[in-house]
């Protein structure tokens, strides 16, 4: 395989690790708000992308998720005791999603994901370059 071909494959990869990467953090987005249905069941938990470096066939390096964990720290607590999930003392659990954070983990990705795009770009021009010169 050609060094530009590694290129091309590594930039790929990196696209669906930044792809999987933006999808958990719309479905963290999504969840936010969302509670409980009543005050023993726990709210949604913050889930973060486990990216990991790999090997291609090709001998490049790249990037892949392995999976998504669960963000332990605690949740987020709200006093409405007209909530059904509100406990005794009257607050109610939310999810430890902070949304700020999340938009930034989206925007980091998307910058990935277009970096990538424009390493496969080039690299797709300068086969065409390569075959246009060859063709003279």
């Amino acid at each position: 395989m050609t060094d530009i071909n590694a290129a091309i494959s590594a930039a790929a990869s990196g696209m669906r690790a930044q792809t999987v990467r933006m999808r958990i953090a719309a479905e963290n987005v999504a969840n936010a708000n969302s509670a409980g249905a009543n005050p023993n069941e726990e709210p949604f938990r913050r889930r973060i992308p486990l990216l990991e470096t790999t090997t291609l066939a090709s001998g490049a390096q790249g990037g892949e998720v392995r999976g998504a964990a669960f963000d332990m720290t605690d949740f987020r607590t709200e006093y409405n005791p007209s909530h059904p999930a509100a406990g005794d003392d009257g607050y109610v659990r939310l999810p430890n999603v902070d949304t700020l954070v999340e938009m930034m983990d989206l925007r980091e990705a998307t910058r990935a994901y277009e970096a990538n795009l424009n390493m496969i770009e080039a690299a797709r021009g300068m086969t065409n370059r390569a075959l246009e010169l060859l063709r003279r």
